[in-house]
């Protein structure tokens, strides 16, 4: 078993065994980011679904109201005049076939990957490359679309790719440990809304399983997954 550090045994003496209300959650997940540099705030939560069967799979995106607290740099492929439009809304690269060759020769200066729809069949040969890293354009994540200016506004303000793994469980960065509580419950209702929202067809008795949040260097608190359900928006915000 991997030893754990004096620093990380003295938080989790502090969270105790018990589900917290959402609020107070946060506000001690920010007390347990003590380390040396600004820690990502995280969600892990076990859904009851079985990934193995297409109608239990969850992929969507979320839109964080108050942003990451990230820099988000985008990366467009697109052919004509959509190069055009990519490079006048923000995008950070933009290119055509030569963009492909070179995120094939290893260019990976980026954090979100668009292409339109009929440049689709040429970044496919990415896949290998793109997927294991969770870059690779997609329909569902709202990566592939001709709305390049809304497609890029919308990633740089906090919008986020989110998938569960193989077992169930979803990881999601959902802020910094710099925001406010209060910040960090409205993005974190957002993620709640949108999963419930996407339930998948083949999810079937309980669906919410276990609903952890940490600094990314912080112990696990456990969140009352219900109190969070019943919260208003207008309380979150």
């Amino acid at each position: 078993m991997p030893k754990v550090s004096r620093r990380l045994q003295g938080l989790q003496a502090k969270v105790e065994d018990k589900d917290y209300h959402p609020l107070e959650a946060l506000a001690l997940l920010k007390d347990t980011a003590t380390a040396k540099f600004t820690e990502a705030a995280e969600a892990h939560i076990r859904l009851g679904i079985d990934p193995k069967y297409t109608d239990q799979q969850l992929r969507t995106t979320v839109a964080l109201p108050k942003g990451t607290g990230q820099i988000v740099r985008v990366a467009v492929i697109a052919r004509g005049e959509k190069v055009n439009e990519a490079s006048n809304a923000g995008a950070d690269i933009v290119g055509s076939e030569e963009l492909i060759d070179e995120i094939q020769k290893g260019r990976l200066d980026f954090d979100k990957l668009i292409a339109t729809p009929d440049v689709m069949p040429q970044v496919a040969r990415l896949g290998k490359l793109l997927g294991p890293r969770g870059l690779m354009p997609s329909p569902k994540g709202g990566t592939v679309t001709f709305d390049l200016a809304g497609a890029i506004a919308e990633f740089k303000a906090g919008k986020l790719e989110f998938r569960a793994d193989r077992t169930g469980i979803v990881h999601v960065m959902f802020g910094k440990t710099t925001f406010s509580p209060e910040d960090l419950l409205v993005n974190l209702k957002a993620l709640q809304e949108t999963i419930d929202r996407n339930r998948p067809s083949g999810a079937k008795g309980r669906y919410w399983r276990t609903f952890y949040v940490s600094a990314t260097m912080g112990p696990s608190i456990k969140i009352d997954v219900t109190a969070l359900r019943d919260l208003k928006l207008s309380e979150a915000a």
